[in-house]
């Protein structure tokens, strides 16, 4: 008989923007991260994307927050750690404060075994700030590269249908996406879907586009093996990431995300959106990758 198929949750707990006065259950200090992170792991999750915060609860890029927050997962529990390389929200936030942990030596032993690598030019509104990111192709190149050589593995984030096309005519070209030449070594990318009510040059949430994400992910990649994830914002969540999985994709959830468990209730924890995940995956009669099974997948080394 063969064996079921293993789908990897990835939680995202606590991002650039909500934060505590949207939902107190929302972690943002290393310590309140890296429970919530083992909690997840117990849950069901394989990959924990991790963005840092300063001592007041807001966004942050500082590397020293990072190296805390993937030392003290490790000493819990074997979750993938994943960093996420996103500028801070923050006036004159720009993309190279997203990648300062990939060139702080001071931290090395301390590094993701993934990091995200987002890749489209999008600007994003929050409250009085405005953020114009300029992941152009070159730097996306440049600072992919530097992930390599550091044994990271890029976590692909895209926004839209362009960026799709520049990941496999550009960067995987350039060896970017993976840690090896091995052609059997996947491609690891997400679907970002619903980011429109705050970027422009995001895609919406709808099932049609997230179909020809989908198809045009499979068509530009060819001979080339893909993970694809799905992360749906807000209200879209629950349905995008379970039609995602329906589709072949694996799933992320968490409150960088979605802050509510259903309309009009806050989710108390990220564990129990991991939960609820798993549960509608083993409902569907497949099985919830561990960290182990998710690394042999991703292409990453054992722990």
């Amino acid at each position: 008989m063969a064996s079921k198929r293993k789908v990897i949750i990835t939680v995202a707990q606590t991002g650039n923007f909500q934060g505590k006065a949207q939902n107190p259950g929302l972690p943002e200090q290393p310590s309140e991260i890296i429970q919530s992170a083992y909690d997840c792991y117990n849950a069901g999750a394989a990959i924990v994307h991790v963005h840092a915060r300063d001592k007041d609860g807001n966004s942050c890029n500082d590397p020293k927050v990072f190296a805390e927050i993937n030392s003290g997962v490790r000493a819990k529990c074997s979750l993938i750690t994943q960093n996420s390389t996103a500028p801070a929200t923050k006036p004159g936030s720009e993309a190279d404060d997203g990648i300062a942990l990939l060139y702080d030596d001071s931290i090395k032993g301390a590094l993701p075994e993934m990091c995200s690598l987002d890749t489209s030019l999008i600007t994003t509104v929050w409250g009085d700030l405005c953020f114009i990111y300029r992941w152009e192709r070159e730097w996306l190149i440049k600072h992919g590269l530097r992930m390599r050589e550091l044994g990271i593995k890029p976590e692909i984030e895209a926004f839209n249908l362009e960026s799709v096309e520049d990941v496999f005519q550009h960067l995987v070209p350039a060896g970017v996406c993976k840690l090896t030449d091995d052609p059997g070594e996947p491609v690891n990318i997400t679907l970002v879907m619903g980011m429109n009510k705050v970027s422009q040059g995001a895609i919406s949430y709808t099932q049609p586009n997230h179909d020809y994400m989908i198809d045009l992910i499979l068509r530009n990649a060819g001979a080339t093996p893909v993970n694809m994830t799905t992360m749906a914002i807000a209200a879209s969540q629950l349905t995008g990431v379970t039609y995602g999985c329906l589709k072949g994709c694996h799933a992320r959830v968490g409150m960088e995300d979605n802050i509510q468990y259903r309309y009009g209730e806050l989710a108390t924890s990220n564990a129990q959106l991991v939960e609820r995940m798993a549960r509608i995956i083993r409902e569907l009669e497949w099985d919830v990758a561990t960290p182990e099974e998710a690394r042999e997948m991703i292409g990453l080394k054992p722990l």
